[in-house]
C-alpha cells in the first residue's frame, strides 16, 4: 500500500487528505497519535455479513498490534501501509459532541450500535484522549439504545459508572475478546494487549456490577489456539468469571492481514507457513470442513459449561421492548464497517 508521505497533499482525497493534515498530538511507546477531524461518530454499515447497522470506532488504527488483525487494510484508505496500523493512531476529534448530535437521528431508533467493530475502543490511546468515555457519557444520557462494546482491554472497568447508567436505561452487552489463556502465546499474537487473566478479571468485575458480559474466542487460530484442551480451559475460565456467553470464530485473513500474519509465522512458527499458504493463499477463510469442525468443538464445550453462544438482549422498538437474539459471531468474519 502506498505511503501518503510519498504523495503531494494535492493528490490526496477524502480521509487520506484529512489524515495528511491531521496534527500530531503526541508520540510515545514508538507510536504517533494524530487528531483526526471527522464529520460523524456513527458509521452506517452496508454489508449483509454483519448483524448490525451502526458502528462506532473512536480511533483509527490500534496499538495492540494483533498479528492477525483484519482491520489493517483500513489504513489503506488513508494511503498508509498495514504496518502503520499499530504505530499511527488517529483520534477522532470532538467525539462526544459528534456522538450527541448523531444520537439525535431518528434512523438509529431500534437499531443496534456496535462499539469497537474495527479498532479497540480501550487501546492505550484511550487513557490519553478519552474518546470512548466521551461517547459513552452521551449515550448514558439517552434511553432505549441497543449497544455492545467489544474490547481486549481490562480498561473497560474504568467506565463501570457509565456502563451501569447505560444499562439502567438501554440494552448493553460487553464482549472481552480472548484468543488463548496461554500468556506467552497471547503476548506473541497480541503484543500490547492486556494479559488474558486481566481480561477474565474484567468480565468478573462487570458481572459483579450487574453488567451483561461474555467472552469472544475470536479468532480461533488454526494449529495455535484450536486444541480442545485450550478451548476447554478458556470456556472454564469464562464460566468461573461468570461470563454469560462464549462466542467463537475461526481466523480469516484479508490480504494485508495475511502478509503480516505470514511474516509473523515465518519468524515464530515457521513449521506452519506451508500449511497456512495452502489454506489462505487464495482464500480469506479456512476450509469449510475445518470451520464446521471448530463450530462443533466449541458448541460441545459451551454445553459442558452452560454458556450461551451469543448475548440475549432486549432490542428497543417504537413503543415497547421486545426480547430477541442478535448474532454477533460473523459468519464470514468480514466487517466492512470501518470508519
Amino acid at each position: 500500500m502506498p505511503d501518503r508521505r510519498t504523495k503531494p497533499a494535492t493528490e490526496l482525497v477524502g480521509i487520506a487528505r484529512l489524515a495528511a493534515s491531521s496534527p500530531r498530538a503526541e508520540a510515545k511507546r514508538g507510536t504517533e497519535y494524530f487528531v483526526l477531524p471527522v464529520k460523524s461518530i456513527l458509521n452506517e454499515c452496508h454489508s449483509e455479513r454483519v448483524p448490525f447497522r451502526w458502528t462506532v470506532n473512536p480511533y483509527r488504527g490500534c496499538e495492540f498490534g494483533c498479528k492477525y488483525c483484519y482491520a489493517r487494510y483500513t489504513h489503506g484508505y488513508m494511503e498508509l501501509g498495514a504496518s502503520d496500523f499499530e504505530t499511527k493512531i488517529y483520534v477522532k476529534q470532538n467525539a462526544g459532541a459528534l456522538a450527541e448530535r448523531d444520537l439525535n437521528h431518528d434512523q438509529i431508533w431500534g437499531e443496534h450500535i456496535a462499539i469497537g467493530a474495527a479498532t479497540d475502543p480501550y487501546q492505550p490511546a484511550e487513557r490519553e484522549f478519552g474518546a470512548t468515555r466521551a461517547i459513552l457519557a452521551k449515550m448514558a444520557e439517552r434511553e432505549g439504545l441497543s449497544l455492545s462494546i467489544t474490547t481486549k482491554s481490562d480498561q473497560v472497568v474504568r467506565d463501570i459508572d457509565l456502563l451501569k447508567r447505560i444499562s439502567a436505561r438501554s440494552s448493553l452487552t460487553v464482549n472481552l475478546t480472548i484468543t488463548t489463556l496461554r500468556a506467552h502465546l497471547a503476548r506473541l499474537l497480541e503484543p500490547r494487549a492486556p494479559r488474558p487473566d486481566l481480561r477474565l478479571a474484567a468480565v468478573r468485575r462487570l458481572r459483579d456490577e450487574g453488567i451483561s458480559a461474555g467472552v469472544f474466542a475470536m479468532p480461533i487460530v488454526p494449529w495455535l489456539t484450536d486444541r480442545e484442551d485450550d478451548l476447554d480451559a478458556l470456556a472454564c475460565g469464562a464460566r468461573e468469571a461468570n461470563a454469560e456467553w462464549l462466542g467463537a470464530r475461526v481466523l480469516y485473513l484479508m490480504p494485508d492481514a495475511r502478509r503480516t500474519f505470514l511474516a509473523f509465522l515465518e519468524a515464530k512458527f515457521p513449521r506452519l507457513v506451508v500449511r497456512y499458504r495452502e489454506w489462505y493463499g487464495r482464500n480469506v477463510d479456512a476450509p469449510e470442513s475445518y470451520r464446521k469442525e471448530m463450530a462443533a468443538r466449541v458448541e460441545k464445550i459451551r454445553e459442558k459449561y452452560g454458556l450461551s453462544n451469543r448475548p440475549m438482549r432486549p432490542t428497543p422498538g417504537p413503543a415497547v421492548w421486545r426480547s430477541t437474539q442478535m448474532q454477533l459471531t460473523l459468519d464470514q468474519g468480514e466487517n466492512v464497517c470501518r470508519t
